[in-house]
């Protein structure tokens, strides 16, 4: 293992050791971030999500800034403004919460419509228009939104198009009695999940290290049996009786990215077909939409997922 997987590995141990029982959750933030692909987190309000990504910035040394959410909350609140200044009589640019390296939008389904959008195209072209002039984000631009479940009230859901923008979507659970045990010994022990504790935390990377890992994922070699068993996934998708929309071909892209870093991060210079099938499940279950019947018989998209991983033959 060189030093750059080490460290991510290291990553992960700390992150463990502060948001306990997530271990999976963990691996598959940084196979996102890997594969520079932004992440939705679904969950219960305190089941951690929040936590999990404030503590993953700080590892990272990486800047961070969080935005609330609220069905009040407009475009200009997160790209910001050009406001005019009486003494030079010129406008300056005042930047909003988007120009960060980690961004994590709180409760993305509980602001309107509008809003959304103007976040998911700053994630998609990763920069900002304001009054014409384009401003760059930072090269490190990597956003995780958290909502509740839908059937909760007051939310706004995303349309299946800027769900796409998201490469995985990952469902947090609650804790096992045994982890949640361990959060309370921790919290009997005086750690709070506040800044000031995870401010201890000693950085083990940097954004600098993230981009070059990147560059790395990008060499991990696919032979051609690989990505034509990926393809014959993605295209039964779209031919499934269960479903009424299949993966789009960016989703496929990004498919063949995710398996990339996760095969780096398990310490192989190639990909197999483990890995194209370990990042399914969080790459598709948001893009799949499910027929009218699927839906009455109480099918879920991650059973499709499973459904799917077992009828296409593996490669030998």
């Amino acid at each position: 293992m060189n030093e750059l997987q080490a460290s991510l590995s290291r990553i992960s141990q700390a992150v463990n050791q502060v948001v306990v029982g997530q271990q999976s959750l963990v691996d598959q933030l940084l196979v996102a971030l890997l594969a520079d692909g932004h992440v939705i987190l679904e969950g219960v309000p305190g089941t951690g999500k929040t936590l999990l990504v404030k503590v993953i910035s700080q590892l990272l040394q990486a800047d961070f800034c969080r935005v609330q959410l609220t069905p009040d909350i407009l475009p200009s609140d997160i790209l910001g403004t050009n406001v005019f200044d009486l003494n030079t009589r010129s406008f300056t640019l005042k930047k909003g919460p988007v120009f960060t390296q980690v961004l994590l939008a709180d409760e993305v389904n509980r602001t309107p419509p509008k809003t959304q959008a103007a976040l998911l195209e700053a994630m998609e072209e990763q920069q900002v228009t304001l009054d014409g002039t384009s401003h760059p984000l930072p090269n490190l631009f990597w956003v995780v939104a958290t909502q509740n479940p839908l059937e909760y009230e007051g939310t706004y859901p995303l349309p299946e198009a800027q769900l796409d923008r998201f490469l995985f979507k990952l469902v947090v659970d609650y804790p096992t009695p045994e982890a949640e045990k361990q959060m309370l010994l921790n919290a009997q022990a005086g750690f709070e999940a506040k800044r000031t504790s995870l401010s201890r935390l000693q950085p083990v990377t940097t954004a600098a290290d993230i981009l070059n890992v990147r560059q790395a994922v990008k060499q991990v070699v696919v032979q051609e049996p690989v990505l034509d068993y990926l393809l014959a996934l993605a295209h039964k998708t779209r031919q499934h009786p269960d479903l009424e929309v299949g993966t789009s071909p960016r989703a496929t892209v990004q498919w063949l990215q995710a398996s990339k870093a996760y095969a780096w991060l398990q310490g192989y210079d190639y990909v197999s077909p483990d890995a194209v099938k370990a990042v399914a499940p969080p790459l598709l279950r948001h893009r799949l939409i499910l027929g009218a019947e699927a839906q009455l018989d109480g099918s879920s998209a991650d059973n499709v997922i499973r459904g799917l991983l077992e009828s296409v033959p593996v490669p030998r």
